[in-house]
């Protein structure tokens, strides 16, 4: 327990000082102002196109849907991030974690109109940019390619760059800082990406094989791949 309070009286120390280094503006009229931005992307598209959301109501979307909550809390954390304010951005993104189940970095840029239908399981990485009208569905990751620098990689661009009007379907995970998804792609469920695709393109998984056993009869059944090569819920 000792251990434990002496680390915390660090952490709290640190935080104290890089608040102290920052400008000298009243803590109240930099969150009016930040606030006063906020309220036109907190909840982009909830109340002008509602009928876009499988909801019934913008009340029905803000109070029960994960992806909008941690959406909303993203935003804050991330006008926090962008000002340099120390730790508490991430106490945001993590107890947002916590409660959805969806992993956001307060670095990450997000845009507008932005939904994660399900949520559970999304993973969106510090160095990600995001456009607007991008849909994900649960379990997707915008990740790195690889970690083991450490300290030697921040800052440096790791996850991938998704330009407007993209979806991406459960399961699908898109890695690496050179990895571009371009305008008005769909990534089927599974996909597994780390080159860069191309404006209007549909990816997907190769058909899967089930296999039944039943009494020592073992069948094999490749699941019908045509025109609904992914899944909506």
């Amino acid at each position: 327990m000792a251990e434990i309070e002496r680390v915390t009286g660090i952490i709290i120390d640190s935080a104290e000082d890089k608040l102290r280094e920052m400008p000298k503006q009243p803590v109240k009229s930099v969150i009016v102002a930040m606030i006063s931005q906020l309220q036109h992307i907190l909840f982009p598209g909830v109340f002008e196109h509602p009928t876009k959301f499988p909801a019934e109501g913008a009340a029905e979307l803000i109070v029960s849907y994960p992806g909008i909550y941690a959406g909303m809390v993203h935003r804050i954390a991330h006008e926090l991030y962008l000002l340099s304010v120390p730790l508490i951005p991430r106490i945001m993104s993590e107890y947002a974690h916590n409660v959805t189940g969806i992993d956001i970095h307060p670095g990450a840029v997000i845009g507008r109109y932005f939904f994660m239908d399900h949520g559970t399981g999304i993973v969106i990485g510090e160095t990600t940019i995001i456009g607007n009208n991008v849909k994900l569905y649960q379990g997707v990751t915008f990740g790195a390619l690889s970690t083991k620098g450490g300290q030697s990689i921040k800052g440096v661009k790791r996850h991938p760059t998704i330009h407007d009007n993209v979806t991406v379907y459960s399961g699908a995970s898109i890695l690496g800082g050179d990895t571009i998804i371009g305008e008005g792609v769909v990534i089927g469920g599974n996909a597994f990406v780390v080159r860069s695709i191309p404006e209007k393109t549909r990816v997907s998984v190769k058909n899967p094989e089930l296999q039944y056993k039943n009494n020592n009869i073992s069948t094999r059944i490749e699941l019908d791949q045509k025109e609904f090569w992914y899944y909506e819920i």
